[in-house]
């Protein structure tokens, strides 16, 4: 098997997907002097594609005009695309991925789907390795950190860390770290989903001044206010995204035979968020105003408007 050069350095990075996370590691190995490609099918859009296309060129990345085309130049491959595509991805990719070359499978998918996706790409020669992201990528950026799995992640472990990782290895069994960021989600993404759900009923009822000061009794080390403006910030700019790997843990949930009831709701939720958010009720993506109200009240009013207009029709 011809493996990349040994210098990661050296390497042909590429990006599929070139949303926040993918933005942000093309940044981060710009700086480094890496060469980055980048395929991400926004780009065929003409509104969506053109945000994609100026970071790109004011970041020195090349765009590809086909997943193939950019698996068929690199020499280690970050697949970080919504958690219902990674499978379909993976396939897309093999079809022309380089024998021998890393394939870091970035995305937020249940142990099955992550191990359909390896067996797509070990049988094109080339080297898979999942990667769970345990937390939020923009905080850390490319030192986010990062468990791998899988039989080749001991080997691509040092060399990730070469280019800043903070990657270490969970087992060289596939599914095992997708389990621990899975069942990780279902605390975290139902914990936004309960907040926005807690927060803009009591804000209805005129009851969340009372509601905060009983949670900050029962839980005296959050700051409330903080949290909540945070939660509804990250669920209304990515709640779309959010859904998705949500309904992948909802699955990874339903794989052992336990009918997830609280992740389905979650999923629900996040979604639901994301509809008014295309919708244009948080205001226009992109400006100043968008998801960045100090105050969770803002944007939990702007929510109770939008109610009593559907409901009104």
């Amino acid at each position: 098997m011809t493996a990349p050069a040994t210098d990661p350095k050296q390497w042909n990075v590429g990006l599929i997907g070139y949303g926040e996370v993918g933005r942000i590691l093309a940044e981060d190995l710009r700086r480094q002097e890496v060469k980055v490609a980048a395929f991400d099918i926004k780009l065929r859009s003409d509104q969506n594609g053109r945000s994609l296309r100026d970071h790109a060129g004011q970041h020195g990345v090349a765009l590809t005009a086909s997943h193939a085309d950019l698996a068929a130049q690199s020499d280690f491959i970050v697949s970080a695309v919504t958690a219902s595509q990674a499978v379909t991805v993976a396939k897309a990719c093999a079809e022309a991925v380089k024998k021998g070359a890393w394939y870091l499978d970035f995305n937020s998918a249940s142990p099955g789907a992550k191990q359909r996706a390896a067996k797509l790409i070990d049988a094109a020669g080339a080297r898979y390795v999942e990667g769970a992201v345990m937390t939020s990528v923009p905080p850390y950026r490319i030192k986010v950190p990062l468990l791998l799995g899988g039989g080749d992640a001991a080997a691509l472990a040092p060399l990730l860390n070469q280019f800043g990782f903070a990657a270490r290895v969970a087992s060289d069994r596939l599914g095992v770290a997708s389990a621990v960021k899975m069942c990780r989600s279902v605390m975290i993404k139902g914990f936004e989903a309960m907040v926005i759900e807690s927060f803009t009923t009591a804000r209805a009822y005129g009851v969340e001044d009372a509601v905060l000061a009983s949670l900050k009794e029962t839980f005296p080390g959050i700051d409330w206010e903080k949290q909540g403006a945070y939660f509804f910030q990250r669920v209304i700019e990515h709640g779309r995204r959010r859904s998705e790997e949500v309904r992948e843990v909802a699955e990874t949930v339903r794989e052992i035979g336990l009918e997830p009831w609280s992740s389905s709701g979650t999923a629900e939720r996040q979604a639901w968020i994301a509809d008014l958010a295309d919708e244009g009720l948080f205001g226009e993506r992109g400006t100043k105003g968008f998801a960045r109200s100090a105050d969770w009240r803002t944007e939990a009013d702007r929510i109770l408007g939008a109610i009593k207009s559907k409901n009104k029709d």
